[in-house]
C-alpha cells in the first residue's frame, strides 16, 4: 500500500518527539490514554502480518491494559480479560553463559 513507510516513519517521529518533550509531570489521564491507544493500534496493525507476529505482540496489548488499570483508566474494549500473557517455562529459558575459563589461550591464526 502506498505511503505505509511514510506513515510509519511519521508515527515513529511523533512518538520520539513526545518522549523527548514530556516528563512524568506532563501526562494527563487523557494524554496517557491516547498514547496507550496509539500503542494498541500499531500493535494491532502489525499483528495482521501473521499469527506468529500476533502472538509476539500479544503481551503488548496485555501491558497497555495493565497500564490503564495502574493509571485508573477505563478499559473500553475489555481486553484485559481476554489477553493472556505467555509464561516462559523454566526449561525454555536460556541457561547462564559461562566464561571460557582460565585455560583459554585465544584463537591462533597460522598462515
Amino acid at each position: 500500500m502506498p505511503g505505509v513507510e511514510q506513515h510509519a516513519e511519521t508515527a515513529a517521529e511523533s512518538a520520539c518527539h513526545l518522549a523527548d518533550t514530556t516528563g512524568p509531570e506532563c501526562w494527563s489521564p487523557a494524554a496517557a490514554d491516547d498514547a496507550l491507544d496509539a500503542i494498541d493500534t500499531l500493535a494491532g496493525a502489525l499483528s495482521a502480518l501473521g499469527p506468529d507476529l500476533a502472538a509476539a505482540l500479544a503481551p503488548v496489548t496485555a501491558a497497555t491494559a495493565h497500564a490503564r488499570r495502574q493509571l485508573g483508566l477505563g478499559d473500553d474494549e475489555g481486553t484485559a480479560a481476554t489477553v493472556e500473557v505467555p509464561v516462559l517455562r523454566r526449561s525454555a529459558q536460556r541457561s547462564r553463559r559461562r566464561g571460557l575459563g582460565p585455560g583459554f589461550k585465544g584463537i591462533r591464526m597460522d598462515g
